[in-house]
């Protein structure tokens, strides 16, 4: 198998400071692509780009980015733009869980969950397919979650964000499949990240390189083949 085959791509990864979304760079980068981050604060940016450049093959950066934020989007991209060139692989991995029931759910709590799960996506895709045009196609990968597809009590703003991230990359796939454009929907059940809020390992979750093989094999695929939708779950979840 070639290690290098993403030699001369380019890849945004949004979220990309810890957990899957490191995971996700990690194996992009160590395949030859040329990686850009983001992150929420200066601190964590450099820290993650300092680890990916010491075990990668691939160039490395990183900028603070809030992704709720159309005009941040837009900076990101320009800035990815002149230190990279533009992306033809984008990772939409910015994500936050807000587990409250509904009756708990301030007003902030909502727009925080769907502006960072949901709009964030659409004005980094948007960034990306603008960018696509001429580059000749390109790949969007959504990282969800199971409960975009089963609800759960607490989960009002996440399951919302989440379900409504289900349809709006099933639609963005419908819009661009013929523009040679590749959007698929990775949805992971319980992974073994800070997200959960846990700090001791727990083997029997999903761990994060896990998800950044099977971006890996998504972006092996031959071209006139679209896997649109993954859904991953532990093989052998607590009883």
């Amino acid at each position: 198998m070639n290690e290098t085959f993403l030699n001369g791509r380019i890849a945004l990864v949004t979220g990309a400071t810890r957990g899957i979304g490191f995971a996700i760079a990690r194996a992009l980068a160590g395949a030859g692509a040329s990686v850009a981050i983001c992150g929420r604060s200066q601190d964590s940016v450099d820290e993650a780009v300092r680890r990916l450049t010491n075990e990668s093959k691939g160039k490395v950066v990183g900028k603070v980015a809030d992704v709720r934020a159309s005009t941040d989007v837009a900076g990101l991209f320009e800035w990815v733009d002149r230190e990279t060139g533009s992306p033809d692989i984008l990772v939409n991995n910015a994500g936050l869980g807000v587990m409250k029931s509904t009756a708990e759910l301030t007003v902030e709590d909502w727009q925080r969950t769907i502006e960072t799960n949901l709009s964030g996506a659409f004005y980094c895709s948007r960034e990306a397919l603008g960018r696509f045009k001429n580059r000749s196609g390109g790949y969007i990968i959504n990282i969800g979650s199971l409960a975009g597809k089963n609800a759960f009590a607490g989960g009002g703003a996440y399951n919302a964000s989440k379900f409504g991230l289900s349809g709006f990359t099933e639609a963005m796939m419908l819009d661009h499949r013929y523009d040679n454009v590749r959007v698929t929907h990775i949805m992971p059940g319980s992974v073994d990240t800070q997200f959960s809020g846990g700090s001791a390992r727990a083997d029997w979750k999903i761990a994060p390189e896990d998800i950044g093989e099977i971006v890996l094999m998504l972006l092996r695929m031959p071209e006139r083949t679209l896997v649109s939708q993954v859904e991953v779950r532990p093989a052998k979840p607590r009883k």
